[in-house]
């Protein structure tokens, strides 16, 4: 059964404003979550080509699902009519968000500054790969870049093989979810009388590089660089995955010493638990290839069914590796309602993610499906006081 879109549904952020002139995935994430919460998001897309989250994948699936609940106004903001339209919006707005290279704001005469002359309110969240300050400020910033400087390629593959990229959006994803919360910050400091309209200066780098760890401060202590180790890892052992009889893997932690205690009954050597190679936690890190060839040894006696349900019943931390063809159908998706199915005009269905995080009394939803290229041209510029006949001059001079 199709999930219907809620038009009508208003959300916490509901009254909301936020101008959105971002492109591909970091900003579309972050303005996607405002959305999903009841933002007013209206795109500011190139007329006639729009956002380049279009042209990612097959199906327009990325733009389908992280332009869902927004609106788009086609407007040729390198033109002076596009400005003038763009700061007559502003002027009614709370957020703007932008992802264009450091200075270029600037250059159209659209700056903070300039902008706080219009609406003295306007958060402006700046989205790029280094921020707008710094010796990097100026350079491209592409996610690829990005998860390769800030360390995360260098810890993830295996020691004798070269680092490896993530096969998502994975910096631009994390800086969305991190320029979310920033927006709300400073929209709550607002509404305090904290502050006015300020400037969210978001960069890729930081928010990965903040979640990858410690590493500045274990490098100081210790003088180490962690080393790329496969599914292993470098603070908790067991923790991998095991192949199993019918050619699938199953992912396995016992970090904690109970949980550790508990799989050496399961896999029928108690003798282990006193071992002095894996008696304790450092132990088992250390010897952790030897550990994992015995554990994996007992994990390829059975199918990944069977270890799921023994090991299960044993009060071992166990899971499968799915794929998303594994995970479309799943009785978990779909019995929490993870992946809901709405209708679509090139689709049967269009399974997109639920609202997250879940709120009890003020929940996210979805309420419309992504927005064609200037789809709410003439509301929009209508409420601006562009009636229909100025509307049809600004697209003939291609201002829209």
């Amino acid at each position: 059964m199709k999930t219907p879109y809620t038009p009508d549904a208003k959300g916490p952020l509901h009254g909301l404003r936020i101008v959105d002139m971002t492109r591909l995935a970091a900003g579309n994430m972050m303005t996607h979550m405002l959305a999903d919460f009841g933002a007013e998001v209206i795109k500011i897309e190139r007329p006639g080509v729009g956002d380049d989250l279009r042209r990612f994948g097959e199906a327009e699936a990325w733009w389908k699902v992280y332009a869902r609940s927004k609106k788009s106004l086609s407007l040729n903001i390198r033109s002076d009519e596009g400005r003038k339209i763009l700061l007559e919006l502003l002027e009614t707005a709370d957020v703007l968000t932008e992802n264009f290279v450091p200075g270029t704001l600037e250059k159209w005469g659209l700056g903070p500054e300039n902008l706080w002359r219009h609406n003295e309110n306007l958060v402006i969240a700046r989205v790029s790969g280094w921020g707008q300050t710094g010796p990097y400020a100026h350079k491209p910033g592409f996610g690829s870049l990005i998860e390769g400087m800030s360390g995360f390629a260098a810890m993830t593959g295996w020691s004798d093989k070269p680092p490896l990229l993530p096969p998502l959006a994975l910096a631009d994803m994390i800086a969305g979810l991190t320029g979310f919360g920033g927006v709300l910050a400073a929209v709550i400091a607002r509404m305090k009388g904290d502050a006015k309209g300020q400037v969210i200066d978001l960069s890729l780098f930081e928010p990965l590089f903040g979640i990858l760890g410690p590493w500045a401060a274990a490098y100081e202590a210790t003088g180490k660089v962690p080393q790329r180790q496969g599914n292993s890892s470098e603070v908790a052992a067991p923790r991998n995955l095991y192949p199993t009889k019918d050619g699938k893997h199953i992912a396995m932690s016992a970090s904690m010493q109970s949980m550790w205690e508990k799989l050496a009954l399961a896999i029928g050597q108690p003798e282990l638990i006193e071992d002095p190679k894996y008696k304790t936690s450092q132990a088992r890190i250390q010897n952790s290839a030897e550990l994992d060839q015995i554990i994996g040894d007992v994990m390829e006696r059975r199918t990944l069914d069977e270890n799921l349900d023994y090991y299960e019943s044993q009060g071992v931390t166990v899971g499968p590796i799915c794929d998303i063809s594994d995970l479309i159908d799943h009785p978990y998706i779909r019995g929490r309602g993870v992946l809901q199915d709405f209708d679509d005009k090139d689709l049967d269905r269009l399974p997109m993610h639920q609202v997250f995080p879940r709120l009890s009394e003020t929940p996210g939803t979805i309420r419309t499906p992504a927005p064609e290229i200037g789809q709410d041209n003439a509301t929009l510029l209508s409420e601006l006081g562009y009636d229909a006949a100025a509307q049809d001059r600004l697209n003939g001079r291609g201002v829209l």
